[in-house]
């Protein structure tokens, strides 16, 4: 009967161990909020900074490139952080390493329409009943300025004014911006 005892008092112990572990993974999330190495965010938007970047499968100069980007201020966002290393995602969903100091601060966005030809309105206030002051095409690379949550300032090439947040790729829904 003491066998038997013993045998629930452990399995009760080991249950309650298990919980334990299995509550590990959800803690170490709520500290993945800031980067280890950098103290930011993450997730966080950021641009690239040279025309050129390198992306790598893996957190070293040892690892593959597997592609390269040649744009310079294009939006991608850390998803991770590794010693001076950053996981990036661009717009497409595609993921790789990059050395830190090939990313700025500075934010930029791209803007993203609804239907695949569709030009979107760029407006002269944070207003949907304001002027419409241009028309802009999916994939146009624009400086973010402000965001008020659900409008975005942002220029480029031949303009300047007021789109919806939700058209841009590289703010995130509701995020304001000073």
């Amino acid at each position: 009967m003491r066998n038997i005892a013993l045998i629930g008092f452990f399995r009760a112990a080991l249950s309650a161990a298990g919980m334990i572990v299995l509550m590990l993974p959800a803690a170490a999330n709520s500290e993945l909020a800031t980067g280890a190495s950098s103290g930011l965010p993450v997730p966080r938007f950021v641009s690239l900074k040279p025309d050129k970047v390198n992306v790598r499968a893996g957190p070293t100069r040892g690892h593959e490139v597997t592609w390269q980007f040649t744009r310079a201020g294009l939006p991608v966002e850390i998803t991770a952080e590794s010693d001076n290393w950053r996981r990036i995602r661009d717009w497409e969903g595609s993921e790789g390493w990059v050395y830190h100091s090939l990313l700025s601060g500075r934010r930029t966005a791209m803007v993203i329409s609804k239907h695949k030809d569709e030009l979107v309105p760029l407006f002269g206030s944070a207003d949907e009943q304001g002027a419409v002051v241009a028309r802009l095409q999916p994939g146009v690379q624009a400086s973010v300025r402000k965001c008020t949550g659900k409008w975005c300032q942002v220029t480029g090439a031949g303009f300047d004014g007021w789109i919806a947040q939700e058209r841009l790729w590289g703010v995130y829904p509701n995020e304001t911006l000073p």
